[in-house]
């Protein structure tokens, strides 16, 4: 496999770290359709850890089976699939080498009454399955926001050391954060700086909308254009180390396939890395899920 152009000018900005962690970064980079050209898609299932089994899976039933987003995410070309520890056990022996995979470690799920989340995979289990990485969830703003960030930092450089990549999903809610707030242009430029400053590889947020929640915010912005969606993502991208690190942006709550396609011209119009797609890919039939994904794949190709 050669290494593209693209690829290593992506590798160059992480500069401290080893041989090891880079091929996986280049494993997820250089992979499926997207391979070599600095943009990734990647299918996250952990919906069943965070909703449940039936508000994530029934409206598209093979979904209960692990194995069906291995394939979905294999069929379609993907970068790399995210999963809990538990959904990637149940594939790692049929599917090893076919796709990198993310080993999510941590979440929260509907009964919770905190804003928090729980940590049930280890860097050991990453290495056991053959994960490329590893992937993690804090919640800036929340009570326990320091917390979540110092048990990353941990498990961030035992990862590190033994040469994984580190995903994390940077997702702002709680404290003194309005509903709004959590997605907010201001906050959501926040949250991945606060990803970057905390050792990430690769950043996932939600894409921002044009309000802004702090007031020191608005005085800063004053002038900056924020009107429309592709506009907000270069600025999330600006907040990560001016493009230095890799941003990826969530699909979001399930909507039809005109809004989401929508959604992703514009993010990567603003020059994002990609998207990482759950529920809007995985609750339709395959065959539309995976005609969405080439359409979204072609999106970051520049042909769709």
């Amino acid at each position: 496999m050669r290494m593209t152009r693209a690829v290593k000018k992506i590798l160059a900005n992480y500069e401290s770290d080893s041989p090891g962690t880079k091929a996986n970064l280049a494993r997820i980079l250089m992979q499926g359709k997207l391979g070599g050209t600095g943009k990734m898609v990647i299918l996250p299932v952990d919906q069943g850890f965070e909703h449940g089994p039936d508000r994530s899976f029934a409206p598209n039933a093979p979904g209960y089976d692990p194995h069906y987003h291995f394939q979905l995410a294999i069929d379609a070309g993907l970068n790399a699939y995210a999963a809990p520890l538990g959904m990637i056990e149940a594939g790692a022996d049929t599917f090893a080498g076919q796709i990198p995979t993310v080993l999510k470690m941590n979440s929260s799920n509907s009964h919770a009454m905190q804003k928090d989340q729980a940590v049930y995979g280890s860097v050991q289990d990453a290495l056991r399955l053959g994960c490329s990485a590893i992937g993690f969830t804090i919640y800036p703003g929340a009570e326990d926001q320091f917390e979540m960030m110092e048990e990353f930092r941990e498990l961030c450089a035992e990862a590190k050391d033994v040469g994984l990549a580190v995903v994390l999903w940077s997702y702002p809610r709680g404290g003194n954060l309005s509903k709004d707030g959590e997605t907010a242009v201001d906050v959501t430029a926040y949250a991945a700086h606060l990803a970057a400053l905390l050792g990430a590889h690769i950043i996932k947020v939600k894409p921002p909308a044009a309000h802004i929640e702090q007031k020191e915010s608005r005085a800063a912005l004053k002038g900056v254009d924020l009107s429309t969606l592709d506009k907000r993502i270069a600025h999330v991208m600006q907040a990560a180390f001016n493009g230095r690190r890799i941003v990826v942006f969530s699909g979001g709550a399930a909507k039809g396939t005109d809004a989401v396609l929508d959604e992703i011209r514009q993010v990567a119009a603003g020059g994002s890395n990609g998207s990482i797609i759950g529920r809007n890919s995985f609750q339709r039939e395959k065959s539309d899920a995976r005609e969405l994904l080439n359409t979204i794949v072609d999106i970051y190709r520049g042909k769709a």
